[in-house]
């Protein structure tokens, strides 16, 4: 297990896991709450094949601790470096070549909702209740969320959602594409672990890679570079699939 400040980084079974301390609410000290070195140490670990993120306690994270971000500096260059580093730990989150799943148990408001919307897949409790309450602070997302939002559930539901600051619950989190999958009460990260498992189990690290690799690419690239760098993914696994099966046969 490793520790930086309130967040804990373990592996099971060779799933990463990274849990948001400072309970009950489990707020961000910091928007870069992970070191870009340390996260980049910790993702890079040999036969990690994939990543959950969830909660200390009863909650996921009620978003970063604003009043500490507003006595941290008078500066606004300074605080925007601050902010900086936020949006790059999420961009390399968002960017990891292997699948990484939010468990959202309960509350997910503010900079702990962008946190879910970063990863590959969100699933949440039955009790969960998800927001960006900034507005009711006179500020807004500031790490990606109305990058990302909108192309979960469009710019409409976005605006109302960003700009009513309203609460959301599992159900309709559900409904409008913000969430993938409902869990009971309280069981996100258990529905997550074995959602990963049945994902990655059995596996092979390359194939989980190439796969995650190409959807990624499906974001960034045209569509005819995405088809031909699928095309060449799948080349490079089929030759390898057919030696594996040459050296058993022989």
């Amino acid at each position: 297990m490793n520790k930086i400040d309130s967040i804990i980084f373990e592996i099971n079974d060779q799933i990463g896991i990274i849990t948001l301390g400072l309970p009950p609410g489990n707020y961000l000290n910091t928007p870069g709450f992970i070191p870009l070195k340390l996260f980049e140490q910790w993702t890079s670990i040999e036969n990690l094949k994939g990543i959950i993120i969830k909660g200390h306690g009863k909650n996921f994270s009620a978003g970063g601790n604003l009043e500490l971000i507003f006595k941290t500096t008078n500066n606004q260059l300074a605080r925007q470096h601050l902010m900086d580093e936020g949006i790059e730990l999420l961009n390399r989150l968002q960017d990891l070549d292997i699948p990484v799943i939010a468990a959202i148990n309960r509350i997910c408001f503010g900079g702990g909702l962008e946190i879910a919307l970063a990863c590959s897949i969100r699933v949440a409790s039955e009790n969960a209740l998800l927001a960006f309450p900034e507005v009711n602070q006179n500020l807004m997302p500031g790490m990606g969320g109305t990058y990302r939002l909108p192309g979960m559930i469009g710019w409409s539901e976005s605006a109302k959602m960003i700009l009513g600051g309203d609460t959301v619950n599992a159900f309709t989190a559900k409904d409008l594409g913000l969430i993938d999958y409902l869990a009971p009460k309280d069981k996100a990260f258990e529905f997550a672990f074995s959602l990963m498992k049945k994902m990655t189990s059995d596996r092979p690290l390359k194939v989980i890679k190439s796969i995650m690799k190409s959807l990624k690419n499906s974001r960034i690239l045209s569509r005819e570079e995405a088809m031909k760098e699928e095309t060449r993914l799948f080349c490079l696994l089929a030759t390898d699939e057919a030696e594996r099966r040459k050296t058993e046969d022989s």
